[in-house]
């Protein structure tokens, strides 16, 4: 029944949450896929991004469309190996959880999508076997016009 507490412990398990994924993809990069099996980076240039590859996740500028998270939860059993569940508004459950696709190209690197127009949610909804309302619908912060 503490406000206070319940909000710390939530942040806290968001930190290790976002601190595990970060830990694994430097697992990736120097282990399991090795291609940068001498990266020595210290905590500023991991924050500045100077590792090789990339972590983008579902929902974030880069890839906005969390229904992407459905092809992933489709693929790997996240559910049934790790309790974590997708809401109908596609957040994850429990809220700290992480997810993203790795990319290992040294030519990678995160951009923001911005605003695209009419066109681009057409391509984007004829490739996705969707109706441009649907299109529109989840990715309305990203549309430069007015639906």
């Amino acid at each position: 029944m503490d406000d206070y507490a319940s909000i710390m412990v939530k942040a806290l398990a968001d930190r290790l949450a976002e601190a595990f994924a970060e830990w694994l993809h430097l697992q990736v990069r120097r282990n399991y896929w090795g291609y940068s099996k001498n990266e020595d980076l210290n905590a500023t240039d991991l924050i500045s991004i100077k590792y090789e590859g990339i972590r983008p996740a579902p929902g974030y500028p880069t890839q906005p469309d969390h229904r992407e998270k459905i092809t992933m939860w489709e693929i790997m059993p996240a559910e049934k190996e790790a309790d974590i569940i997708l809401t109908d508004s596609l957040a994850m459950h429990p809220a700290s959880s992480v997810s993203g696709l790795y990319f290992a190209h040294p030519q990678s690197e995160y951009f923001s999508l911005g605003k695209i127009d009419r066109d681009q949610v057409e391509d984007y909804a004829n490739r996705r076997g969707e109706s441009i309302e649907e299109v529109e619908r989840w990715l309305s912060p990203n549309l430069g016009y007015d639906a």
